[in-house]
């Protein structure tokens, strides 16, 4: 196996069908052929199982790192994990109630609950700001319609988190909270000034600098910055905005490669040369594990083709290592019946039960 083989399995985190993650991924893991694992509803029957898949698809792991287990777990409508796990409230919700340690008591919570499960990444919190009342995929997901809000409980999420013994992913830079579209379905557009994008979008990206150990792209085209591509494709955005103008130096994740705001555009082999050229460090592929591995092949032989594709690779490869081995690093998990305790998060749980 190539040291360019390697290299691009250790840039990709993918998804899969089932309550059991398939032997394929679990040859992958014992290979060091991929980076992490996502799950979702579908991947999860209840607490005994979910631990069980885990433990399971990361026994065999080969590498010296740590595979990253992540999950969107935010809180209201996007939650993969229900009840005994700490039901939290739509983040704008949590927000209004004006209160940084009840967020951040919230989210220690969390973290030590899926910690427990065997997880060590959370995809959230979303430092979107929702600035558009049709906005049909961010909306509540958001903490607030203005940035300083959004900065505030964005960054208090994160720290419970961390304190809680996961890692966070701020998401969806450079800010899809005014969109009209769900990039799920379709490719949303902005048109806004590099001024407004400033004053509104960028201003918890840049708070997230030195606090956030991962961001998320937004699969979005902000025309005051790369009118031609969206922004996980672009150079322009990841490389010159978010890099080198705004100084974050940590993990950078694709969002999904498969939504169709990018899978009716790309072919997925494409799409992910174009996000690791663009600047991304490790690219997400949540579902078809057969495009995962002919992702893996592209690169693979675009690293072998291209001396300045092969060296941006190693570099991707560099910060995703970093982002494992800060997972290695990790407060150990405690027993899961500990991290559901009643006296353990009751006072926190009736704190939350009487938000509106």
């Amino acid at each position: 196996m190539s040291e360019h083989e390697t290299t691009a399995g250790a840039v990709i985190v993918c998804g899969f069908e089932g309550l059991e993650a398939p032997s394929e991924i679990k040859r992958w893991i014992a290979s060091d052929l991929v980076a992490g694992l996502i799950l979702f509803k579908r991947n999860i029957a209840d607490m005994e199982q979910t631990q069980s898949t885990i433990s399971a698809a990361t026994e065999r792991s080969a590498g010296s790192l740590p595979i990253l287990i992540g999950v969107d777990q935010e809180g209201g409508r996007v939650a993969r994990l229900g009840e005994p796990i700490l039901p939290l409230p739509p983040m704008r919700i949590l927000a209004r109630a004006k209160d940084r340690d009840l967020t951040r008591d919230a989210a220690t919570i969390l973290g030590r609950q899926l910690r427990a499960l065997g997880f060590n990444l959370d995809f959230a919190p979303v430092l979107d700001v929702d600035t558009n009342p049709n906005n049909p995929v961010i909306g509540d997901r958001s903490f607030g319609e203005k940035p300083a809000e959004v900065i505030e409980h964005g960054l208090a999420f994160a720290e419970g988190l961390h304190a809680g013994g996961l890692l966070s992913c701020g998401k969806h830079f450079p800010g899809h909270g005014d969109t009209d579209l769900d990039s799920h379905l379709a490719l949303p557009a902005l048109r806004h000034e590099r001024s407004r994008l400033e004053e509104i979008e960028l201003r918890p990206f840049r708070a997230a600098v030195g606090k956030l150990p991962s961001l998320m792209t937004a699969h979005v085209v902000f025309e005051a910055l790369d009118a031609e591509v969206p922004a996980t494709m672009s150079r322009k955005v990841i490389e010159d905005l978010l890099r080198c103008e705004i100084g974050y130096d940590g993990a950078v994740f694709s969002d999904d490669l498969e939504m169709k705001a990018v899978s009716d555009r790309y072919a997925i082999e494409e799409a992910g040369v174009l996000a690791i050229e663009a600047g991304c460090d490790l690219l997400l592929v949540c579902s078809d594990l057969d495009a995962a591995a002919r992702l893996r092949e592209t690169l693979t032989r675009e690293a072998e083709r291209s001396p300045v594709f092969r060296t941006r690779m190693r570099e991707a490869r560099s910060r995703a290592d970093r982002l494992r081995r800060r997972a290695a690093e990790l407060a150990p998990a405690v027993p899961l019946e500990n991290a559901l305790d009643r006296a353990e998060i009751g006072a926190v749980q009736e704190r939350l039960s009487k938000l509106e």
